[in-house]
């Protein structure tokens, strides 16, 4: 076994230039009213690497240019399609009426494993809410599955990003069986 190096890895990627000809997993992810420009960025980071379709940035979300959006996106931000829409609920209105399966990542009175959902949930919006208050009640209200990450210690909830990161590459291993 040998570390690769950075252009070695490079080697085998697709480019910026290229990207918009990628097939990209059919995942839309609704970020709602998050507060930490850093998570948004990891967020973008972590969208680049599991090749999601889509990013709205709705609400309060900080967006791109602010600095410290591309301080943790590192370039992501040009690889992963977004749009800012203030709105969420028309936006995810709008994603209902085209099909797609509207799912929150949330702690609900009916929710299921992150893990459970399946190749027929796709296309599915996933839908990030708040580091504090989570997806409104008005965004779960318009869901068809509302998916947890089990918590085991004594904390009851993941970093925003580090859970987005968690579900999107389940999402990618539903995707790709």
């Amino acid at each position: 076994m040998k570390k690769l190096t950075h252009a070695e890895i490079s080697e085998n990627r697709i480019t910026v230039n290229t990207i918009n000809k990628a097939k990209k997993m059919p995942v839309v992810v609704v970020l709602n009213s998050i507060r930490s420009s850093y998570n948004v960025g990891s967020i973008f980071r972590t969208s680049d690497g599991a090749m999601i379709e889509k990013l709205y940035l709705c609400g309060y979300t900080p967006h791109p240019p602010k600095k410290e959006v591309l301080k943790t996106a590192l370039g992501s931000q040009d690889s992963v399609s977004w749009e800012f829409v203030e709105d969420a609920v028309s936006a995810v209105k709008k994603l209902k009426e085209k099909g797609y399966t509207i799912c929150a990542l949330e702690q609900t009175d009916d929710n299921i494993p992150y893990y459970n959902l399946s190749k027929k949930d796709l296309p599915i919006c996933l839908i990030v809410g708040n580091e504090i208050t989570g997806v409104t009640q008005e965004l779960i209200d318009l869901c068809d599955v509302s998916i947890e990450i089990p918590q085991f210690g004594i904390k009851q909830s993941l970093n925003v990003a580090v859970a987005y990161g968690i579900a999107v590459f389940e999402l990618r291993k539903i995707y790709e069986t």
